[in-house]
């Protein structure tokens, strides 16, 4: 395997980059070369001040067989690598390798990183814990005489979906289903205009995602969240995911404006839930549940195998169906 090392974002490999990541088994939107050149160029919204790229790409033959996008940076007191995309804003990460290829990526790697940078540890988030780079990770760290840590770092619920929305009703606990309908009933029922609409205009694009961080600086922590920086980065990210044909963006209408918000992936056969949004003035319409139905019913009708709610355990998701799966961060050390 011949390695290089990559300290400036290498647009070049784009194709490739997302040829690769359709082979591997860890196929999550927020590893496409799109997203992690523009988390890249804003570091994460204003995540990281500073930081110095490490990414390095494997070839066999000419071939991309794997790449490790890492960055540098101090991290809780030491000088560690950490995957493009952590922590804050990109709930999976992980390599992107060929399953074959896994072992053989790995046991070059390491050594290669030991040889040409200066690091304390491989600080790594945000694995999805059915990742096969964890077990694989272990053992080659472990055969190095390193040493490598796993822990579970948030839960990260999902719904399987059904072919049918009364089936997927059937399936939840009956008081949720029972509150699903009533809410429903309730929105189609008002005396004032609902209604619920994507965004598909570009045009409109900028203007929609001011409109929806507007919703979302109804929380407090979600307003501190929303820097100038992260803003941008919101922006740029909603962008590049209209043009590559994998932005939702959904909003409720109740009496001609937003009540409510959904930014999610529309990528890979799932609907990826990642932000949301509420005019709390509306509570009546409970504008939240009812535009989270409707969209499980879109994915129902357009053929979804899943609904992922990502990282999080708020108690919505789970009275909406959802059960656990978890995200992971393993850490390497070489003393």
């Amino acid at each position: 395997m011949e390695l290089t090392l990559h300290t400036t974002f290498p647009d070049e490999i784009r194709e490739e980059w997302n040829a690769l990541l359709d082979e591997t088994a860890a196929h999550v939107p927020f590893l496409r070369h799109e997203y992690l050149q523009v988390w890249w160029e804003t570091r994460g919204g204003g995540e990281w001040s500073e930081a110095e790229l490490a990414l390095v790409t494997a070839r066999e033959d000419g071939r991309l067989v794997g790449i490790a996008p890492l960055f540098s940076a101090e991290w809780q007191n030491r000088r560690a690598l950490l995957l493009l995309g952590s922590i804050e804003i990109s709930d999976y990460l992980d390599l992107l390798v060929r399953p074959a290829d896994l072992n053989a990526f790995l046991e070059a790697l390491l050594p290669f990183l030991a040889e040409k940078l200066e690091w304390e540890a491989l600080d790594l988030y945000n694995f999805l814990d059915s990742s096969s780079t964890l077990p694989a990770l272990k053992t080659v760290v472990e055969q190095m005489g390193w040493h490598y840590t796993q822990n579970v770092e948030q839960h990260a619920p999902f719904i399987s979906l059904p072919g049918d929305w009364e089936e997927y009703l059937a399936g939840i606990d009956k008081k949720q289903r029972h509150e699903i309908r009533r809410k429903l009933r309730r929105a189609e029922g008002a005396e004032v205009p609902v209604r619920w609409y994507q965004v598909c205009d570009p045009e409109a694009l900028d203007r929609e995602m001011d409109d929806f961080m507007a919703l979302m600086r109804q929380e407090e922590d979600k307003d501190a969240f929303l820097t100038e920086a992260m803003e941008d980065q919101m922006h740029r990210m909603a962008r590049c995911s209209l043009e590559q044909g994998c932005l939702s963006l959904a909003f409720l209408e109740v009496d001609g404006h937003k009540s409510a918000g959904y930014l999610s992936f529309n990528y890979l056969n799932r609907l990826w839930i990642y932000n949301s949004g509420l005019n709390y003035a509306d509570g009546y319409y409970s504008p939240g549940w009812v535009l989270l139905s409707y969209l499980i019913q879109w994915a129902i009708e357009n053929g979804y195998e899943a609904l992922d709610f990502m990282r999080g355990d708020e108690d919505y998701k789970y009275r909406f169906g959802a059960v656990d799966r978890y995200v992971m961060r393993a850490t390497v050390t070489k003393e």
